[in-house]
């Protein structure tokens, strides 16, 4: 029982925090655009805590339904109605403006990732693996190379090596290939041409070294240090995330492993049992993904709209209506198949399906 409660609570907080501030993105563009926000809410259907600003008018709320938020703009959803549209609206603001508020929302969950990660590395430190190799596998392009036990690679080509993920890095990208290497070894520098082999990896041939590094050190970081840093792994997290897109759209492998609202709180249960420090690189995680998934040009979606003001900038008028109306349908239609495919992968994890079978 405290295990569930633990899940729960963990999955609320994170979803909490992650539409709050993606909400929070779109009312502080929509105010830097001179367009008035009515309502500001985080969770869906009634209302269970209600507060009405009084300067700006905007009321905010924490509704019932914990698994996403809204920001209601004065004119939201008036571009299309003829006659003039009332100052302060959304339907009155330029077509720049109208992507800019748009657009701040999945920008701001990528914002929070980099905020986060800079405060853990200052704070709890950097974990970093040292580009030492630890271990070489037997018959491994490693081992035939001449590579031992203990080398630290200084560099590979020109490019100056740092960590280990450096080293893997260079290596998946170079498969069959001859790489000069430059290695520390008992306090001399060396050179030797190192052979990289080659392997397949969900269909694409990838590179292979055939070594192992275990030395990791925590290392807190000064503020401008933490920051590039942030803003690196940040940037690390998006192009992983776009390869297994590709993946996903070219191979189409990773269907099984896509997760809904019942894995990420599963997720989250687990990240809260190890403590607050895996709690919060969860929460930046999942604050990349929830950004660049809204970034996706499917209508409905934020990456949806921005498709419109496009096709609106480069025709020079607005998409029909009937245009819009079609795109929301096919829009709704996929989400609603994802949806059902993300809960039918987690009860499949879960393992209900087999528990529902066996009571059968």
């Amino acid at each position: 029982m405290f295990d569930m409660l633990r899940t729960i609570f963990a999955f609320i907080v994170d979803i909490g925090v992650l539409i709050f501030f993606h909400e929070l993105g779109h009312y502080l563009a929509a105010r830097s655009q001179g367009v008035t926000v009515e309502t500001f809410s985080v969770g869906f259907g009634p209302a269970l805590l209600k507060y009405k600003a009084k300067k700006s008018g905007t009321v905010w709320q924490v509704s019932a339904l914990p698994l996403g938020g809204y920001v209601k703009m004065q004119g939201w959803g008036e571009e299309q109605t003829k006659g003039p549209a009332r100052p302060g609206s959304f339907a009155a603001a330029s077509l720049g403006s109208k992507a800019v508020i748009v657009a701040a929302g999945p920008l701001a969950n990528l914002l929070l990732a980099v905020v986060i990660y800079a405060g853990l590395f200052m704070s709890t430190g950097q974990v970093t693996t040292q580009p030492v190799l630890n271990q070489i596998q037997l018959g491994s392009p490693a081992a035939e190379s001449h590579l031992q036990a203990g080398d630290r690679v200084l560099a590979i080509g020109d490019a100056k090596i740092h960590h280990f993920s450096d080293l893997q890095q260079i290596v998946v990208e170079h498969p069959d290939t001859v790489l000069d290497f430059t290695i520390e070894r008992a306090g001399k520098d060396l050179t030797l041409p190192v052979t990289v082999g080659e392997t397949t990896l969900d269909g694409e041939k990838i590179g292979h070294l055939g070594v192992i590094g275990t030395q990791s050190a925590l290392k807190r970081l000064a503020p401008g240090p933490a920051i590039a840093a942030a803003f690196h792994e940040t940037g690390r997290q998006i192009s992983g995330w776009f390869s297994g897109m590709a993946t996903l759209i070219v191979h189409h492998k990773g269907l099984k492993d896509l997760a809904g609202p019942l894995g990420i709180a599963e997720i989250s249960g687990q990240a809260a049992a190890l403590g607050l420090v895996s709690v919060i690189s969860l929460i930046a995680v999942l604050s990349i993904n929830l950004g660049l998934v809204n970034l996706i040009p499917i209508p409905i979606l934020d990456g949806g709209h921005l498709l419109f003001y496009l096709v609106e900038f480069i025709i020079r008028r607005p998409v029909p209506e009937q245009a819009r109306e079609a795109g929301l349908r096919v829009g709704v239609l996929f989400i609603l198949s994802l949806v059902v495919l993300v809960t039918f992968n987690d009860l499949t994890r879960l393992g209900a399906f087999a528990w529902f079978s066996h009571l059968l």
